[in-house]
């Protein structure tokens, strides 16, 4: 293609002119100052913090069996339904006792013949008409008939099993009419008015363990909602394997909402001290480093790295870089820079 000598010279002439003004442009555009970034800021304050040892722990009944029956007999009555709530001493299962029944009305009555005349012979010595040898012979036929009557009531016991304890009954396992045996498993019961929550801490945290610590527990099965409780025992021993200690500690539960066998996430607090804390949306991290942007007195930032220790929902504590009383930037951090300047819409509580 070929141009005319008119249109090069033009173009000649233009290029400069149109590469004079460009560089105004720019230079004019680099001298304007950027507006200043909205954010928001609060003072950094000391307050009460409390560590935590976090773990996870499983639940389990305070009180915990499986009712058996003690001797082979046909049940009778069955007096609960599943899930029932039992006091101690309630009756659970009746089993037939005819034999033992008529058992009982025999040694009842052998005892009570003897016990008569133990008494007619005691008055008979009292006047020296009979020798006092033959007073010790019925007085030992006496106690010999009683043991037979109490052997009689224990066995006869066997037959009406009870609850040993108050708490919560599981599937019921027999029927009226069921051919039980030593060892056939009448239900289960469980106490869960306390729950002991188990849980495993690794034995460098031994030292920050005493019987007394408040502890909070959550659930996946009741989200938003704590159980509060208190370190109970810490085992003698500590796991040469996992180099972990057991502990456990006991939630009141008079809700009976945790159940043996639940998985809870474990807090154990450690005495309450002064930390500096701030919003873990004020802290910007990098790789293994951290850092928040401090506000100077002319309302620009810096960028401070911070060394960072615990952290709780949303916050974390300042182990070095801050000082009471600096005021740092919490909203609005990604759109500064170090030098940047600020205005503050709202002071962050």
């Amino acid at each position: 293609m070929r141009f005319g000598r008119s249109f090069l010279r033009t173009l000649f002439v233009s290029l400069p002119l149109l590469v004079l003004l460009a560089a105004c442009g720019k230079q004019e555009q680099g001298g304007r100052a950027p507006a200043p970034a909205t954010v928001t800021t609060m003072v950094v304050q000391a307050k009460p913090w409390r560590d935590t040892i976090q773990a996870l722990g499983t639940a389990r009944a305070n009180e915990s069996l499986m009712v058996t029956a003690k001797v082979t007999e046909t049940v009778v009555r069955v007096n609960f339904e599943d899930g029932d709530l039992v006091e101690a001493g309630d009756v659970l299962v009746d089993l037939s006792g005819r034999v033992e029944l008529a058992g009982l009305a025999e040694a009842a009555a052998s005892y009570r013949e003897a016990q008569q005349q133990f008494q007619r012979q005691q008055q008979l010595a009292a006047q020296k008409l009979i020798p006092a040898g033959q007073l010790d012979a019925q007085r030992a036929t006496m106690e010999a008939t009683r043991a037979r009557l109490d052997a009689t009531r224990a066995r006869l016991a066997d037959r009406v099993i009870t609850a040993p304890f108050a708490g919560v009954l599981g599937f019921r396992q027999v029927s009226p009419g069921t051919l039980v045996t030593p060892g056939t498993t009448i239900a289960s019961l469980d106490d869960v008015s306390v729950i002991k929550l188990d849980f495993s801490v690794p034995e460098a945290f031994l030292s920050a363990l005493v019987p007394g610590q408040a502890i909070r527990a959550t659930s996946v099965a009741y989200p938003g909602q704590d159980f509060t409780g208190e370190v109970a025992t810490i085992d003698s021993r500590v796991d040469p394997v996992s180099r972990a200690v057991t502990v456990r500690a006991n939630l009141p539960n008079p809700d009976r909402l945790l159940r043996p066998g639940m998985l809870l996430t474990v807090e154990v607090f450690q005495p309450e001290r002064q930390a500096l804390v701030v919003p873990e949306i004020a802290v910007i991290q990098v790789s293994r480093t951290a850092h928040v942007f401090r506000v100077r007195e002319d309302n620009t930032v810096e960028q401070v790295d911070v060394t960072l220790g615990q952290r709780r929902r949303g916050e974390v504590e300042v182990l070095d870089g801050l000082s009471a009383g600096d005021r740092i930037v919490v909203d609005g951090t990604v759109k500064l820079r170090n030098g940047s300047a600020i205005t503050d819409v709202a002071a962050a509580p």
